[in-house]
């Protein structure tokens, strides 16, 4: 009966009250992104001036995800914190429709961002302490479906919005508010806050330290991992290229589209499915080194050039499988091998190792893709994911 009970409590208010925000948070701001690079060059800014507002928004949100992940633990109540972060990154991005220079949309981009920053391991260790953690891989996977379903979502509704206001991109900015407002609306109603019995009273750097040694093990994993983790928006340009002299610029440029939707499908799916498993099986790294290896399998098939649309095909549902189950896991892992009172520190952690591998991914396989040839690129790729699977399954869960 217990067990029974265990299993019939997970898809709780909690689980469903964090997975509607995520949805609704990201169809906000995914919304705003999908116009963001029309509306600047419409007010005279360049793309050198967007990739300065990502590049620096993104940074700063990494950092703030570590030292919100450090106060989040020694706070009394995480909730608030999560709430006020949801409601700046909302009010930030309405806040496009109001700029007139590409230095407040920059502006507008970093207070969102810092938003993000502080409210994700808050949100990640309220979701841990009202689940079981025989659970904690589907609490996590369908947080990470909800949130994809969102990205999904919000570039469609920008479209929609465009037509219905006559390409009035400071109308589609402010319609962003409705979704972002109702993601602090469900977090602040449905998300419960479980007392921990503990609260973290050590300062940052020892607070680093004390972390568990199997969880900082993963991370070396997860570092290494991501170091070839290439944005998939790589993915996109490598389509169009591809199949540009069969199919025609025009008629690339829309298929790398139409696979990169089917990525993302994939991607929803798998998050759950691969959480799912992973509550079911007796080791939960084996599922995120098998989400790695798929990777690992997808960099080789990028390194044959190949041309062939449905090969395309398979290489972008991989792509979408293994994202997928790399988020999920990840977070459910770290849940797994951390306290509970350090939960915060873990999840701020996690997320500036992986923010640290993606610049240094971007730069890597971008590098190599230019200097040498597609084929070297995606060859270091695979390397270093089945370097980073390896280490997830010789990872140990006890000190």
């Amino acid at each position: 009966m217990p067990e029974s009970a265990e299993k019939q409590s997970w898809l709780n208010r909690t689980v469903l009250g964090v997975g509607l925000t995520s949805l609704f948070s990201d169809w906000s701001h995914e919304t705003a992104t999908a116009v963001l690079p029309a509306f600047l060059a419409a007010i005279g800014a360049g793309p050198a001036w967007l990739g300065a507002i990502e590049g620096v928004a993104d940074g700063l949100s990494s950092f703030a995800k570590l030292i919100a992940g450090h106060y989040t633990d020694r706070l009394k109540s995480r909730k608030p914190l999560a709430v006020s972060g949801y409601a700046f990154t909302a009010l930030c991005t309405a806040s496009f429709g109001l700029a007139t220079h590409a230095y407040q949309i920059l502006l507008g981009r970093v207070g969102a961002w810092l938003g993000r920053g502080v409210r994700s391991p808050a949100r990640k260790a309220l979701l841990a302490a009202d689940v079981p953690p025989s659970a904690y891989g589907r609490a996590y996977g369908l947080e990470r479906l909800m949130d994809t379903l969102g990205a999904i979502v919000g570039p469609l509704s920008a479209l929609w919005l465009l037509e219905a206001t006559g390409h009035s991109y400071r109308k589609v900015f402010f319609w962003t508010l409705l979704p972002g407002l109702v993601a602090v609306a469900c977090f602040w109603l449905l998300v419960r806050e479980r007392l921990v019995p503990s609260r973290s009273k050590r300062s940052f750097f020892p607070g680093l330290k004390a972390l568990p040694i199997p969880f900082r093990r993963l991370l070396l994993g997860v570092g290494i991992f991501g170091a070839g983790d290439f944005s998939h928006s790589l993915l996109i340009l490598y389509a169009s290229r591809m199949l540009a002299p069969r199919y025609g610029v025009a008629g690339a440029a829309s298929l790398a589209v139409g696979l990169y939707t089917l990525h993302n499908v994939f991607y929803a799916g798998s998050a759950y499915l691969s959480g799912w498993l992973s509550d079911h099986v007796p080791g939960r790294k084996a599922v995120l080194a098998a989400g790695y290896a798929l990777a690992g399998v997808t960099a080789i098939l990028l390194c044959t050039g190949t041309r062939s649309l449905p090969l395309l095909v398979m290489i972008f549902l991989l792509a979408g499988l293994s994202i997928g189950t790399e988020e999920a896991l990840e977070d459910s892992l770290s849940a797994e091998l951390v306290p509970q009172e350090q939960h915060g520190m873990a999840f701020g952690t996690l997320a500036a190792v992986n923010a640290v591998g993606d610049f240094v991914s971007s730069l890597l396989v971008g590098s190599l893709w230019s200097a040498f040839n597609v084929q070297t690129a995606f060859t270091a790729s695979a390397i270093l994911f089945f370097a980073g699977s390896l280490l997830i399954l010789r990872l140990r869960t006890s000190s």
